[in-house]
């Protein structure tokens, strides 16, 4: 059996929702860690980074480093960034910042 849109009619494969019931943004699982860091590189003073220890870390310094990174960039606010075995290092960079 066909409908016109060359398709044929079965059951659907996945539940559907109304779109008022559809999350609205992205809350990620990094968004409390990367909220907390992004308000703390908002108090920093000029020559000063953040010391994270990467064990009070949610999840790989990479993840959350890719997170911050995509953050900082939707607020147009130039980050760089290092680490070693024990901490990740964020600081401000660039005019303004």
């Amino acid at each position: 059996m066909e409908d016109g849109n060359d398709f044929p009619i079965e059951v659907a494969t996945f539940q559907s929702v109304l779109q008022t019931d559809v999350p609205k943004g992205r809350d990620g699982k990094h968004k409390k860690i990367i909220s907390q860091l992004l308000k703390d590189i908002a108090h920093l003073s000029q020559g000063s980074a953040l010391k994270i220890p990467l064990a009070k870390l949610p999840d790989t310094k990479e993840n959350i480093r890719a997170a911050l990174s995509r953050a900082a960039r939707q607020l147009e606010l130039k980050i760089a960034t290092s680490s070693n075995d024990e901490f990740l290092y964020v600081w401000k960079t660039g005019d303004g910042n």
